[in-house]
């Protein structure tokens, strides 16, 4: 009987159909393009709609924060979501998971483009807004932690930093995607923007829905939790507390490295909702603009900076775009302040679409390679939602330390670097893991695992 030759690309010690890194890599992208332009659209709509249809007008100040708070919501939801969603994930498989977060956000985001406004139902409008945001945190809880997974278990052993980054460069894909729906509507005349045109970005989501569903059923299982799920071992009953016993530190050093999305809400909310007060009075438009031109220098940002991490490791490169933006974001909203456009986009490119994409495109292969297979999935949705969550308020505590004007922005640059401090401090204390076997990620050293094996003696 002869056996069929082993593709050039698998990993060793993993064997799997050939090709399925690549379609791995393909329904990581386009589900999570199509997932977060679902998120980002409510970023949007939260910073220039939202305040005047779901909250009180007569107080703009108050109705803008609300709205900030409501788009903070969802992270709150996220650490929830991923202690359910990671548990399946790692029990059950990663395909389960990315099937099932892609339907929950698009019927989620469909149904606040359906939503009745407070004039019309009066603080109920409000609050069914809140529970689809919600919705929309679970979600996402789930989507990136299985589809890092998916990605980094098919890829091969010297190419995970590059393969993985398809999650991310889908996030970035999503997001200008969200932008550039957005700049026409925001366009339209004030009286049709607030009835009906704001509501047509939501719901094109059943398209998104029926989208990634397409895309993400075919996929095979990933060979690392198949293998696990047929050895005697078996896969963990309980992922969370194995994750806690054996991997708490890289838990924290997840969640201080997730810290490092808040320059992502910063820079697509408040940024945006600054800029286009009236204390600098830029155009919706045009502000639209710099974030859709500084997505689209993330996209190919995000790879080549991938690729250096396969050459020269995770932590140099997450520790350039944890460092670097804490500078660059200081000068983005200084470029605001001043009112100079061409400053705004210059450094808005360089901020988010280049120094940022750093740190952000090599996460899912720093993050996942701190966990074994067993409780991978866990680790990275558990760890980085509960980051998330916390980067996800940070848009309402920058408002606060704004001031009651709302222009406060050197505040809000420091809080920014300040956050970007812990990402910093979780790579300088994290492993190097770029050269490390697939089937070795996670594995306590030889010296740590005789000593527990000799306490358990």
């Amino acid at each position: 009987m002869s056996v069929p030759a082993a593709s050039a690309d698998a990993s060793p010690g993993q064997p799997g159909q050939p090709g399925q890194h690549k379609k791995a890599a393909l329904a990581a992208w386009v589900g999570s393009a199509l997932e977060y332009y679902d998120f980002f659209i409510y970023g949007s709509a939260a910073a220039l709609i939202f305040p005047e249809i779901f909250f009180d007008e007569s107080d703009p100040a108050t109705a803008t924060l609300l709205s900030l708070a409501s788009f903070g919501v969802a992270y709150a939801a996220r650490p929830i979501g991923a202690l359910f969603l990671g548990h399946i994930g790692d029990r059950l498989g990663r395909k389960k998971i990315m099937v099932f977060t892609l339907l929950l956000m698009g019927v989620s985001t469909f149904l606040i483009g359906c939503l009745p406004t407070r004039d019309q139902i009066g603080t109920l409008a409000p609050v069914l807004l809140v529970l689809c945001r919600v919705l929309q945190g679970i979600s996402a809880a789930g989507e990136q932690a299985s589809a890092n997974s998916m990605t980094l278990e098919h890829a091969p052993e010297h190419r995970r930093g590059y393969y993985t980054s398809f999650t991310l460069n889908g996030t970035q894909a999503g997001q200008l995607l969200a932008t550039l729906v957005f700049i026409p509507i925001a366009a339209l005349p004030e009286e049709h923007l607030m009835s009906w045109g704001w509501r047509v970005p939501f719901w094109l989501s059943v398209a998104v829905a029926v989208a990634g569903y397409v895309v993400r059923r075919t996929l095979d299982e990933t060979p690392a939790f198949t293998q696990q799920a047929a050895t005697g071992e078996g896969v963990a009953k309980m992922p969370l507390a194995v994750l806690a016993r054996e991997h708490w530190a890289d838990v924290l050093r997840v969640i201080a490295g997730a810290l490092v999305a808040s320059v992502s809400t910063i820079f697509t909310v408040w940024a945006l909702a600054y800029a286009t007060s009236d204390s600098v009075g830029m155009s919706r438009s045009s502000m639209l603009w710099v974030g859709a031109l500084a997505n689209l220098v993330a996209l190919a940002a995000i790879p080549l900076w991938a690729v250096l991490s396969d050459r020269i490791g995770r932590r140099p490169v997450f520790l350039i775009g944890s460092a670097g933006s804490a500078v660059l974001m200081s000068g983005y909203l200084w470029a605001i302040s001043s009112g100079s456009y061409p400053l705004v986009l210059l450094l808005g490119i360089l901020a988010f679409g280049v120094v940022y994409s750093a740190a952000n495109g090599i996460w899912p292969s720093f993050y996942g390679e701190m966990f074994s297979t067993k409780v991978r999935l866990s680790g990275m949705a558990v760890g980085t939602q509960i980051g998330f969550a916390v980067s996800g308020f940070a848009v309402t505590f920058a408002a606060q330390f704004a001031g009651p004007d709302g222009d406060d922005w050197f505040a809000v640059a420091l809080f920014t670097a300040a956050l970007c401090v812990p990402p910093v401090l979780a790579a300088l204390t994290a492993r190097e893991t770029h050269k490390v076997p697939t089937a070795l990620l996670g594995e306590r050293a030889p010296r740590e695992t005789a000593r527990r094996e000799s306490v358990a003696a």
